[in-house]
């Protein structure tokens, strides 16, 4: 049974793992877990959630199936000039090499951000320039509850070290 909550912020410290309000679309789950509504963005339902070895990842919440898009994520490009003073940031951690040439930044919206890296991944992105987004698509049939990864390096099959 939900209980009743008074605000967003207010949800967010119920840790009993029920849903236990909706805030814009999204249910809120246990430690402040959302799931989302889907969207023409978004066609699958996802959620945030902690994971064993990286923090927070993204998860499906129904199968998906090999060569869907997951989601498309505007971006916010960052000029190389303002990239050195991203760098030493936290946000150094979470942009995409962007531009003609990669050397320019892109911070993606939506769960863009969030997905986590492994050599054996189950989605790729594509750098879409012109309408300054990213795509993200599964390489693979996912399954629910499955987190959801990409190759940091871009293509799935590059086995090159990663910066972290």
């Amino acid at each position: 049974m939900a209980r009743k909550v008074k605000s967003y912020k207010h949800a967010l410290s119920i840790p009993s793992g029920e849903v236990v309000a909706k805030h814009r679309g999204k249910e809120l789950f246990q430690e402040g877990e959302m799931r989302e509504e889907r969207s023409p963005d978004r066609p699958f339902a996802l959620r945030v959630g902690n994971t064993i070895h990286a923090g927070r990842g993204v998860f499906a919440c129904e199968r998906i199936p090999a060569g869907s898009l997951i989601e498309e994520c505007p971006v916010i490009e960052i000029p190389e000039e303002e990239l050195v003073s991203l760098m030493p940031t936290t946000l150094g951690d979470y942009f995409f090499q962007w531009g003609p040439t990669r050397q320019q930044g892109a911070l993606a919206l939506g769960y863009g951000s969030l997905y986590n890296h492994s050599y054996h991944p189950s989605a790729g992105y594509v750098r879409k320039l012109e309408s300054r987004t990213i795509q993200f698509l599964a390489l693979r049939d996912i399954e629910a509850g499955e987190e959801i990864t990409v190759n940091y390096n871009g293509s799935p099959e590059d086995r090159s070290p990663v910066w972290f």
